[in-house]
């Protein structure tokens, strides 16, 4: 088995129209760009945003990375320690990706190793000399592209031989990158990433884009239709995004502190080759930014009592959170929006309680951004027995006593819910 392709953007032909530059080339400086090296653990308490307007793939992501201020040591040293120093070495190099000056990093390897298999890869990485943080991070890399070629090519992850990401630039690129992470310390987000169509050829010939495992290794990743018809999206890119990244978001919430460039080695015609990695403070205490979708549906032909229990049905299927408005449609018809907010990972299951519970025709989605508060629930001792109460935010905290649980109780007391309330707020700002 082997990945789709190599773990770099391949050439392509395709140019600008009249009086624009036919590509972006990458022209490279003299000697590389002078960066101040962060600290071991820079990231602790940060956000690392990998902004990918071009792709992503491992050399780009790496050499973003080292643009950022991740020392030239980390990355040597894991070489070292995962037994490849005699096989490879980075060339690292500055210069133009358009008009933007960025890092581009090539690995030089000597001779010409044999395919891997991924038990032989996990191996190596399991018995190298790499801290635990980088290990884990790798493997997890290697898991997710084994197991995308294990489905492509209908066996298990034990039997893929890689092919492409079993060569030894991608298997740097990859332990590099955990590497570099590790040594942040951040918190992981990743862009949407656009994806060309078009053909790639591989080991087992011509295939289209996004090739098969790449698009395996992107399940659960946000994407982009592109124009280009090239790889964008490399297999090493989607299962670095897929496997490490905590969350993906347009761009997420948070303060920059500073910018790395990650050039590749693709020319492309309208825009420069580039992955752009941000570190930054998130939002103030007690709040953080993430992405959801906005579901809606117009409904014309339901009682209050049929539209109640559709929308405890989203809830029930993971809608975050769901309402009604009443509406005037066409012909002067009272109606309805149903609205529910949902993670992408509940997506399906939402959508298809719209379908099920009502007679909508067709569901309304859109990306939106959301910035919450932090929560957690306390369970406060009242007279009446434990109450569970929300606390969210940062001191002074907001704090509400989940309604269910205090009426369940009130009614086996057989006093009203509202003393219950008010007596598991007291104690819950006393606590304070």
């Amino acid at each position: 088995m082997s990945s789709a392709h190599g773990h770099a953007h391949g050439p392509h032909g395709h140019a600008h129209g009249s009086g624009q530059p036919s590509t972006y080339p990458f022209l490279p400086a003299k000697g590389e760009r002078p960066r101040s090296d962060l600290a071991r653990g820079a990231g602790d308490n940060r956000i690392l945003f990998l902004d990918c307007p071009s792709g992503i793939s491992g050399d780009m992501t790496l050499a973003a990375l080292l643009d950022l201020g991740v020392p030239r040591a980390i990355f040597d040293d894991a070489i070292t320690a995962l037994g490849l120093g005699d096989e490879a070495r980075l060339t690292v190099e500055s210069g133009h990706a358009g008009v933007i000056f960025a890092t581009r990093v090539r690995v030089e390897v000597q001779g010409a190793p044999p395919p891997r298999t991924y038990a032989s890869i996990r191996a190596a990485i399991e018995a190298s000399r790499l801290n635990a943080g980088t290990i884990s991070r790798a493997l997890a890399v290697f898991e997710r592209l084994a197991s995308a070629e294990a489905r492509v090519h209908g066996t298990t992850p034990g039997e893929v031989t890689f092919h492409e990401v079993g060569a030894t630039d991608s298997i740097v690129d990859v332990v590099c990158v955990a590497a570099a992470l590790d040594y942040l310390g951040a918190r992981l987000f990743v862009g949407p990433l656009p994806l060309g169509r078009g053909f790639v050829m591989t080991q087992h010939g011509r295939l289209p884009l996004p090739a098969p495992a790449t698009l395996l290794c992107l399940e659960g990743v946000p994407t982009l239709g592109d124009p280009l018809a090239v790889e964008l999206v490399t297999p090493t890119g989607a299962a670095i995004a897929g496997a490490l990244a905590e969350g993906f978001s347009t761009w997420p919430a948070l303060v920059p502190e500073r910018v790395g460039w990650g050039a590749g080695t693709l020319e492309l015609p309208d825009r420069p080759n580039v992955v752009r990695a941000v570190l930054g403070t998130p939002p103030p205490s007690g709040t953080s930014g993430d992405r959801a979708l906005l579901l809606e549906a117009n409904v014309d032909d339901m009682t209050g009592e049929l539209i109640s229990h559709a929308l405890s049905r989203l809830l029930a299927a993971g809608a975050l959170d769901a309402w009604i408005v009443p509406i005037t449609m066409k012909k002067g018809r009272p109606a309805f929006i149903l609205s529910a907010l949902v993670k992408a990972e509940h997506l399906s299951a939402v959508e298809a309680v719209y379908f099920r519970e009502t007679a909508t025709l067709g569901v309304r989605r859109r990306e939106v951004e959301r910035t919450t508060l932090s929560r957690e629930v306390l369970q406060v001792p009242t007279r009446f027995g434990p109450v569970p109460v929300k606390q969210s935010g940062s001191p002074p905290h907001h704090l509400k006593p989940e309604f269910d649980a205090c009426l369940a109780i009130a009614e086996r007391h057989g006093v009203p819910v509202r003393l219950v309330i008010e007596e598991a707020l007291a104690q819950a700002r006393s606590r304070r």
